[in-house]
């Protein structure tokens, strides 16, 4: 799974001009899966996403997570972020799960986070989202959880 984080003091997606998640101060993450994933990897995404460091503490070092602030999540499904872009002027989507397997792992990975924290939002899987942001430093990172390999 790829998520690419944000640092933000608002975030907001909507879908035909109707609001379906918001937070404030926290995180916004466009999150991709790729064909080889599941819960294991939905799950150490999660736990990277709610510890990452990514918040200045009174010493202006990047030493609290949006645990630790209390800050919102917004999650937002992202197919793209798994398109090869190796080549070519036109991305390949062969990385990226089917629609079908990337809905449930999003559900499952939007499920884990709301078990885990109170304050998470998401945008909606296979709509046309308008995503906008105030990302704040600018801060972003990308997260990356890979399928372990078998010996």
């Amino acid at each position: 799974m790829i998520a690419v984080i944000q640092r933000v003091t608002l975030a907001e997606v909507t879908v035909a001009g109707e609001s379906v998640g918001r937070i404030d101060q926290g995180i916004m993450a466009l999150v991709a899966v790729e064909k080889a994933d599941g819960e294991d990897q939905a799950e150490r995404l999660t736990e990277r996403m709610l510890n990452y460091r990514v918040f200045a503490d009174n010493c202006q070092k990047m030493n609290l997570s949006v645990k630790d602030i209390d800050g919102g999540i917004l999650l937002v499904p992202q197919f793209t972020l798994a398109a090869d872009t190796q080549k070519g002027n036109r991305p390949g989507f062969e990385p990226a799960a089917d629609p079908e397997k990337a809905r449930r792992l999003f559900t499952f990975f939007v499920r884990r986070f709301k078990a885990k924290h109170r304050n998470v939002a998401c945008g909606e899987f296979g709509a046309d989202m308008k995503v906008s942001l105030i990302n704040d430093g600018p801060i972003t990172f990308i997260l990356k959880v890979n399928t372990p390999t078998r010996l």
